[in-house]
């Protein structure tokens, strides 16, 4: 039985196609590494991006620029398609550089400057939002803010009418009592002011500085008992001098009640029934002479004023007084107007 040898061979293959297996391999990598360095490639076994430094090194002469620590490829060109093209699309062969997707960095320093970057980045990426115009008010509201030529020409009536003088018309009367040495001496003990249509704006009984001697009460009406609550002289000149103030003041003997206020009005505002010759004729009296209150009450109104033994009221006396003036209110501011008495 004829035996059967085997020569074996365990050693290294024919160095041919080892040279030519080495050669192809370092070829590979040659290539690989020219490719690496043009920037065609990425680096191998690159380790995870971390996040974007805030001052990077800029890129070496013939090198490409980094994005998020890897190498930037260059976009290759495209061909337009009729799809419109967006701001979210990337170019082919470019890496994705999103700095969210990456994890956090360990340092705090880096952190922050992660978060400055993702926060930059997120709002540019955002679409941009067109202000819109403001829309124009309606034409309701537009008519509520101007006011039309009737509204208009009814607030300037208005405002013509509170400038006039009655408005600033007042009609004052006192009633006075005796004090002094055998009552000789005329003190306030009573006043009254109504408005242009006879309203009552102050009447207040009023307690003078002196003793009272002579209460006169046949013709002021003033008795005891009306001065246990009386207002104080000072007090009440106060109060009737701010109602005065600025106005026009009717009175019939109107010098005796500024004596007792002691107070002097401006004449240019002061109008006394007492002395309008334009009064007089109108009740058939001498034009220069002084008529009392109660005949041109009782000749040009018809009405009794100032009867029985009660005494005089000083709030029907500046009623009376302020009905006479306006019967002759138009042509007396006239001639005024045209005559101004000197203060």
């Amino acid at each position: 039985m004829s035996s059967l040898l085997l020569n074996l061979d365990f050693g290294e293959p024919p160095p041919k196609k080892a040279l030519e297996g080495n050669a192809k391999h370092r070829s590979f990598v040659k290539r690989r590494r020219l490719l690496e360095r043009k920037g065609f490639l990425n680096k191998k076994n690159q380790p995870p991006s971390k996040a974007p430094k805030l001052h990077a090194d800029p890129p070496k002469k013939g090198e490409a620029p980094k994005v998020d620590g890897a190498w930037q490829i260059p976009s290759l060109p495209r061909k337009k398609t009729g799809a419109p093209s967006t701001g979210a699309e990337q170019p082919l062969g470019k890496k994705a550089a999103v700095s969210w997707l990456t994890p956090a960095p360990s340092k705090k320093a880096d952190a922050i400057a992660a978060q400055v970057d993702l926060l930059g980045e997120f709002q540019s990426a955002l679409p941009k939002i067109k202000s819109h115009p403001t829309r124009p008010q309606k034409k309701g509201s537009q008519k509520s803010a101007a006011p039309t030529p009737a509204q208009a020409h009814s607030e300037n009536k208005l405002s013509r009418a509170a400038q006039k003088a009655p408005s600033k018309m007042v009609a004052i009367d006192c009633e006075m009592v005796g004090t002094g040495p055998k009552g000789h001496v005329s003190s306030l003990a009573r006043c009254s002011i109504v408005n242009y249509d006879g309203d009552v704006l102050y009447d207040e009984y009023i307690l003078p500085p002196c003793r009272i001697v002579d209460y006169r009460t046949r013709w002021s009406g003033i008795r005891k008992q009306h001065m246990l609550h009386a207002t104080p002289f000072k007090t009440a000149r106060s109060q009737i001098l701010k109602i005065l103030a600025g106005k026009i003041v009717v009175g019939h003997a109107i010098h005796n009640d500024f004596k007792a206020l002691q107070y002097f009005h401006p004449k240019s505002l002061t109008r006394d029934t007492s002395h309008i010759p334009l009064l007089n004729r109108k009740a058939d009296f001498p034009e220069n002479a002084t008529m009392s209150l109660k005949r041109l009450t009782k000749k040009l109104l018809d009405r009794d004023i100032q009867v029985g033994k009660s005494g005089h009221s000083s709030v029907e006396d500046a009623q009376a007084t302020m009905e006479l003036y306006k019967l002759i209110e138009v042509e007396w501011e006239q001639h005024l107007a045209q005559n101004p008495p000197k203060d």
